[in-house]
């Protein structure tokens, strides 16, 4: 006789959901990678227009030219603001999912120990029946000497 846990559907169930949850925790660490090598790209192109402000200005270049790039500079102030939200989102999105993981982790852990002691009891039960039969299987064979 082999043990089959009634409620194995329940622990497919939750393994299941655990490794949605994993996939979504790995998307969410993606996408906040993603989120902060935008902003690393941004700050440094920010620091390449500043050199080329502080060089215009050491060679005496047109006002003009460099009221450009101060307002570039200004444009890219603006999408590193935005791009510091979005990392901020990101990171908080990677903390949510972080959150659910565990959840899931331990249900699917509760349902995995509830399997493993449904899987002792029924071991013991069944050594307990096949004792029960040996210890039959005795009285019968003393009987049969006795008589």
């Amino acid at each position: 006789m082999r043990f089959q846990y009634s409620f194995q559907k329940v622990v497919d169930l939750k393994t299941n959901e655990k490794s949605q949850a994993e996939w979504m925790l790995s998307s969410a660490v993606g996408q906040l990678q993603a989120e902060e090598q935008t902003l690393t790209q941004l700050i440094g192109e920010r620091n390449r227009v500043i050199s080329a402000i502080q060089k215009a200005a050491e060679d005496c270049a047109p006002l003009s030219s460099i009221q450009e790039l101060q307002a570039y500079v200004n444009h890219l102030d603006q999408c590193i603001t935005r791009k510091h939200r979005d990392v901020q989102y990101a990171q908080q999105n990677v903390q949510s999912k972080q959150t659910v993981l565990t959840d899931k982790m331990l249900d699917e852990q509760v349902w995995l120990k509830a399997r493993e002691k449904a899987n002792v009891k029924f071991q013991q039960e069944m050594l307990l029946r096949e004792q029960n039969e040996l210890d039959e299987m005795a009285s019968v064979r003393f009987a049969m000497k006795a008589r």
